[in-house]
Formats: C-alpha cells, structure tokens, sequence
C-alpha cells in the first residue's frame, strides 16, 4: 500500500507510515491479537491534522468497504458499510426524494469517519450534529466481539463511538436516517453586511427561517470594510433536481507546487471576486447542491494549492452572549500577526444535543480559517487563538487540529476521561497520544508528587 494515500488533508503532518487492509485488521481483531495501540480506522483522509493517523502503530484502510446493505424508502433509514462515501449515499437516496440530513463541507467523507467525528453542517441550529441521526452501528473491539451500538443497546460504547475519533474500535456499519426533501436543489439567498455586528443582528432570525445558513468573511479586509462579508442562507427548492450530479471532476491540483500559491495578493484578489459574484444580488436564486454545500469539492486536491508545508485550519466554538466580542478578538489576532485566511466561514450553532460522548459542537458561534504553514509563525498564532477560545469558555475543534496543546484539549473536553475509560485499548491515534494520554501522564506524575 502506497504510503501517500493516508495522509491527512491539511499535509501538515506526515502520511501514515503503515497501513493494513480492513479485512486483515477485522480478522486480526476477531482473533484478538491486536497489540495495544497498533491500529486505528483511516477512512478517506479528510480529517486536517492527526486524528486519523497512528504514528505508533497502522492505520487500517476502510475504503474497500463500501456497500450499501438496505434502504427503506418509506422512513428513509439507510444502512451501509463505514467505507461509504457520502457522495454515494447521496446518489442512492435521491431518486427517492432523500438527503443526509447533516453534510459538511466536502462529500468525499466515509460513513465511518463522519460518525467517529460527529461531523456538523449548516443546519446544526435545527438538525444538531451527524451523530443525532444514526440508528445504530456495529463495532469490532479487539476483545473479538462485535457489538450492536444504538440508543437501546451497549449505550455507552454507543455514545462514546460517535465522535471517538475512532477510538472505541472498528465501525464496520452503520444505519442513519435520512432527510425527505423535495429535492436536491437549493434556493439560495446572499446578504451582504457591512460588519460583523450587522450579522450577529442577522443570524438568528436568518436560522429560523432558514434550513441552512452559513457566513463567509472577507478576513483580510480592512478600515470600514473591517468584519464585512455574505450571509448565505438557503432551503430545498420545491421543484428542482432529483438525480444527484457526478461527484468526480476534471479539475485538479495535479502536483504540489514547491510555494504556497494561496498568497496575499491571490487571496485579496479572490475575496473581492466572491463578494461580487455572490452578492451581486439579494433575489434567492436556485443552485445545485453541490456548489451550495461543497464548493471546493470542485478542484480536486485543492489543498496541494498550499505548497510544500500544508495546511492549518482553526475551528473555534465560543458561547453566543460572548460571541459579538470573541469573533472580531479573532479575527483581529490573525490579522495583527500578517496572516491571511483563504476560507474564512462564520456558523451559529443551535442548542440540539449530539448523543456524542464527546462533540464539538455547542451552542454559540464557531469560526474557521485556513492559514498556509509557516512554521513557528503560525503555530504561535494558533496558541493564541487557543488562548482567546478557551479563556472564553469556548472549545477548538479536535478532527481540524494538528498542533493544540493538551492543556487547549482538556478545557475543550473537560470530560476527556469518560471516552479514555472507554477507548479500546488496540487503538490509538497521534492527536490522542499528543494531547489525551499526555495529560494522563501528567496527572500520575501530579499524584506521584502528592
């Protein structure tokens, strides 16, 4: 197996250096001969950091599995192995009138992988988390069984697995319910606002009466056009496109290029031109679901775009009474520190629970931004994001993170433990080991000591 097919999708870290296939890790498993730490699921590698690598030991290839095993077009359950695509699943509900109820931002995430992370859209203000809509699963734990997970049955291991980061075992399969829409096409409507606290004045009723709403900022704005940006908000349109369009494209990133191509200049440039395109009217228009909900699932390998060191993106949640303050302190630091984001996106979280153990989203407000790897520089801005997160009260996002310090983890997750306790002890992963098992180092050192 070639290693540069696990990689993770920022490139900022190493490529798995070992890789087994899902069935020899299935039957190494059911024989219960898996070493402590050795394996650890890699679905499609659109995880940004380390989370879906193991350093210590392989990670296992689930891409093969891949079947659809039924469908039920009267409730819209689907049940499918956890190598499946989202675009697949996408394409086999929809001449029945179904979507996934939660999408991120790319389809080419497995089953799997959008469990283990309990992956959020832009509809988490009425639809929660990924995890909200999974039936049950069933899960091989280096014990050699397989265990049948749902809100009735092994309902701890089931509440620990969504958003596990793969770490409570092997997803083989999973049932979800799906969205009844009545189509797949989307009426999207673009507000401009001039500042961030003219879209704080805008959010909430905007998700109230829409399914989906999500903000774009042009991050590298300044002087009056400071915090301006796009509200896009959007809902299935009544009659539109039932069949799902082809998920592949001609366009890609063929090589890295030795130099990040996303600069200043190109991202002063581009933001200018989205801003026109997409604002240049206020009249709902209806889009196809691809552009509205994965825009850059139209170049392949975009991220190459970053040159040879990758990628760090930074997702914060911060609570909403504290939001109007937070999110320009952010957007602030990144700007005094010279750097600039390609991809700047401002969501509303809503207060539906995830049955996640462990769930990054939350009720408040979460930022993204992008930034090409610049070594030390960088990494020094992202501490100081850390900081005006967690000193907010709010969370950094785990499955997007390739660098945060345990300490950043523990007061994200303060119930880090609780997935630990749970965690098979045949899996492992790099962003565990670096922040989760660090902490429980320290603290035995701190009981040694008393």
């Amino acid at each position: 197996m070639g290693q540069e097919r696990f990689g993770s999708f920022g490139l900022a870290t190493p490529p798995a250096r070992k890789a087994i296939p899902a069935d020899e890790a299935i039957a190494l498993l059911k024989r219960g001969e898996a070493k402590a730490g050795s394996l650890l699921a890699y679905g499609n590698g659109r995880s940004y950091g380390d989370s879906c690598q193991n350093d210590a030991g392989m990670v296992v290839d689930m891409r093969p599995l891949n079947r659809i095993r039924s469908f039920n077009a009267e409730t819209g359950v689907l049940e499918a192995d956890a190598g499946t695509l989202l675009c697949d699943i996408i394409a086999y509900a929809a001449p029945y009138g179904f979507f996934p109820a939660v999408v991120p931002g790319t389809q080419f995430v497995t089953l799997g992988g959008a469990i283990a992370n309990d992956v959020h859209g832009k509809n988490h203000h009425r639809r929660g988390t990924f995890g909200c809509h999974v039936e049950a699963l069933t899960l091989l734990r280096s014990d050699g069984r397989t265990y049948r997970c749902s809100p009735t049955d092994n309902v701890r291991l089931f509440g620990a697995t969504i958003g596990g980061m793969g770490l409570t075992g092997l997803i083989l399969s999973a049932s979800i319910k799906l969205l009844r829409v009545p189509s797949l096409d989307i009426m999207e409507k673009a507000t401009r606002f001039r500042h961030l606290g003219e879209f704080f004045d805008l959010a909430e009723a905007a998700d109230q009466a829409n399914e989906y709403a999500v903000a774009w900022i042009d991050q590298l704005a300044g002087g009056q056009g400071l915090g301006r940006g796009l509200l896009l908000t959007g809902n299935h349109a009544e009659h539109g496109s039932h069949a799902a369009a082809n998920a592949g494209t001609r366009l890609s990133v063929p090589v890295r290029p030795p130099f990040n191509v996303l600069n200043r200049p190109f991202l002063t440039a581009f933001n200018a031109a989205y801003r026109w395109k997409k604002g240049k009217s206020a009249v709902p228009r209806q889009a196809g679901y691809q552009g509205f909900f994965f825009p850059l699932d139209g170049v392949r390998d975009w991220n190459r775009l970053y040159g040879p060191r990758g990628l760090f993106q930074h997702q914060s949640v911060v609570p909403e009474e504290k939001a109007r303050r937070i999110v320009p302190a952010l957007l602030e630091a990144a700007r005094r520190a010279g750097q600039g984001s390609f991809l700047t996106v401002l969501k509303r979280f809503g207060d539906v629970r995830s049955p996640a153990l462990l769930s990054f989203p939350r009720p408040g407000y979460t930022l993204t931004l992008d930034f090409p790897n610049r070594g030390e520089r960088t990494l020094r801005l992202l501490a100081q994001l850390d900081r005006i997160t967690v000193e907010a009260g709010g969370a950094v996002n785990p499955y997007k993170d390739a660098r945060m310090g345990p300490e950043t983890f523990a007061a994200s997750f303060p119930h880090w433990r609780r997935l630990e306790a749970l965690r098979d002890p045949a899996f492992l992963s790099s962003f565990w080991a670096r922040t989760a098992k660090r902490l429980e180092i320290g603290q035995g050192r701190a009981e040694a000591a008393e």
